[in-house]
């Protein structure tokens, strides 16, 4: 095989997995892994993957990219529809307490949902620190409301900054729902913005249950900054079983993982 020929097969593997392995693509074509790191380094050039220990990324996958709220909106919409009904039938009929949304558009779907879904009794108290999560559940006389404030950052519609960190640490919500860019084995929790970090962080260390909502895109996948370990998380609800090293880090973490 030419080495042209391998490279764009390579090129195929990392837009349908989002990563490769040196090791695993040197036994896959049967050659040396100096020659696959030959092959990585022509394409990182051609600014096709980035290269990263072990192996190589999407370019989509680098550890600062993020895209606006608007373009992850229209982003496996239907996987993030059935990700907020698996988290709303978590809650029960029976829904009362204090429930803190995070800023994404997983949450917003599941702020939707709430919106339009009538609950058999109890109070519900929604917290969010979201202007887009706060505009949708505004005004909705079954629910409570308080909206977090801060800067706004605009790519993802968030209230950011020492307010927005030091106002969470002050409350202790019953169950977040937390949502990330980024899921592997080693660095946990990711997002490219310091800033979110800091406000995720807030919310992981504030909730009494963490509830991780996350489609299988964002499995293995290391952004910038690392905000929670896996251990912080009690479930994650995704829509397809992690495998590997991230399947065996979320058991050893006793994560209850929820296919929705």
């Amino acid at each position: 095989m030419y080495a042209t020929e391998r490279q764009e097969l390579i090129e195929q593997l990392v837009v349908s997995d989002g990563r490769v392995a040196v090791l695993e693509l040197a036994e896959r074509f049967g050659v040396t892994t100096e020659t696959v790191r030959r092959d990585l380094a022509q394409l990182e050039r051609s600014g096709i993957v980035r290269r990263v220990h072990g192996g190589a990324v999407a370019r989509s996958r680098a550890s600062t990219a993020e895209p606006s709220l608007a373009e992850r909106t229209v982003q496996r919409s239907a996987v993030k529809e059935s990700i907020a009904h698996a988290a709303v039938d978590l809650l029960g009929a029976e829904r009362d307490g204090a429930v803190y949304l995070d800023a994404g558009t997983t949450t917003a779907a599941i702020a939707r949902l709430l919106a339009r879904t009538p609950r058999a009794g109890g109070a519900v108290e929604v917290v969010t620190h979201s202007m887009a999560v706060a505009q949708t559940l505004a005004g909705v006389a079954s629910l409570g409301l308080t909206a977090v404030g801060g800067r706004v950052r605009g790519l993802t519609a968030a209230a950011v900054g020492a307010q927005a960190v030091e106002t969470i640490g002050r409350l202790r919500p019953d169950i977040a729902f937390v949502g990330t860019n980024g899921l592997s084995a080693e660095f946990g929790l990711s997002t490219p913005d310091p800033d979110e970090a800091a406000v995720k962080r807030a919310i992981v260390a504030a909730a009494r249950r963490v509830i991780v909502v996350a489609d299988a895109e964002k499995f293995d996948a290391e952004l910038l900054v690392s905000f929670a370990p896996l251990g912080a998380i009690d479930v994650l609800i995704t829509d397809a079983a992690p495998t590997g090293d991230l399947a065996r880090a979320l058991a050893d973490a006793d994560v209850e993982v929820q296919i929705a």
